[in-house]
């Protein structure tokens, strides 16, 4: 039903119509559900372009308060941090869906984004691959930025023209690119953590498993990180994330960060660790819904399957329900599911 969609883009009519769609179902099915209303950007791109105008212009007009605030920008935004201009662009309307069943002093989070992305030329499938190395560069040029316009002013407007280019490409996109239909990223999670929920709510003894359908997580987390100040959230919960498991082989997160990387603790990494049927792998590639909880402490862990050490036609038009293989959902189900017996959420177990 969210593939019938052409897509669910983050905090538009059509991720709200897609929450709709999803609210129901649950509904049907004896659930109650809560949503959460919160405001969230439709694209990264506006505050990108933002970050490399300051970095640019900094650059070009060899101004270092300038080229530092680009570098600050930079800098707060790839850590899954927020800048004090971030609100600014947090302009529309998106929402999570919470359902709960059981009770007990232990609780289980099983979360899963909505919401699709835009494409950009950086997903095709030819560029895709140097998607982490064209990141660095970024980050390098960000960095220096500052240095150059105080020691080295004609390599800083070199550099401003690389960054006046992005900005310019950016905007290209944020008029041209479609969203994607999103079945890979993410439909195939929320499919696989409603399966787990419907599964292990009849029978809870001394747990209660939260349901956590989160918007917006394209544009930044934004859906989770208001989920984790929320304090819907009890800080002892385990969070067992489930993103782009539609294709390829099946991998557990040990940790993420594109820029500061950060280790996943707790009781769902070491059960991973010791079950067998997937792979670990430190994740710097982008970030999950999984950061702001793992910035708290929260022990968590995210299951995602990589081809080439990359989801399958993330962010590419061809992200698409013929291009999802329902061996791997069913695959992914079952080692979610031994993953949590091992813990006993089944059986009310420590």
């Amino acid at each position: 039903m969210l593939t019938d969609l052409p897509h669910r883009g983050s905090a538009t009519a059509l991720e709200a119509q897609a929450a709709e769609i999803l609210e129901a179902y649950l509904e049907g099915r004896g659930y109650k559900v809560e949503t959460q209303r919160f405001k969230a950007p439709r694209s990264y791109g506006p505050e990108l372009i933002f970050i490399s105008s300051l970095l640019a212009f900094g650059a070009l007009l060899v101004w270092w308060p300038l080229a530092l605030l680009g570098t600050y920008g930079f800098w707060t935004y790839f850590s899954g941090g927020s800048s004090f201009w971030s609100r600014f662009f947090n302009r529309y309307d998106s929402q999570n869906l919470l359902s709960r069943a059981g009770s007990g002093p232990k609780t289980l989070v099983l979360m899963a984004h909505y919401d699709t992305a835009k494409t950009f030329f950086l997903y095709h499938p030819r560029q895709v691959k140097r998607f982490r190395l064209n990141f660095l560069l970024n980050t390098a040029l960000a960095l220096i930025t500052p240095f150059l316009v105080l020691i080295a002013p004609g390599g800083a407007r070199l550099v401003g023209l690389y960054f006046l280019l992005q900005a310019v490409l950016l905007i290209h996109r944020e008029y041209t690119a479609p969203y994607v239909n999103g079945a890979n990223d993410n439909a195939s999670g929320v499919v696989v953590a409603i399966d787990l929920f419907e599964r292990l709510a009849p029978g809870l003894f001394g747990w209660q498993v939260i349901l956590a359908l989160t918007g917006a997580e394209e544009v930044g987390a934004k859906g989770a990180e208001y989920l984790a100040h929320s304090g819907q959230i009890p800080p002892d919960a385990l969070v067992l994330n489930l993103d782009n498991i539609g294709r390829g082989a099946l991998f557990y997160a040990t940790g993420e960060g594109m820029l500061t990387y950060r280790s996943y603790t707790g009781s769902l990494i070491k059960k991973a660790r010791q079950i067998s049927g997937a792979e670990p792998i430190e994740y710097r590639l982008a970030y999950f819904d999984t950061r702001p909880f793992a910035a708290r402490g929260y022990s968590c862990l995210t299951l995602i399957r990589l081809q080439d050490g990359l989801p399958p036609h993330w962010h590419w038009p061809s992200d698409t329900p013929a291009n999802v293989d329902s061996l791997a959902l069913e695959h992914t189900l079952e080692y979610a599911w031994t993953l949590l017996q091992s813990l006993g959420v089944d059986r009310g177990l420590a």
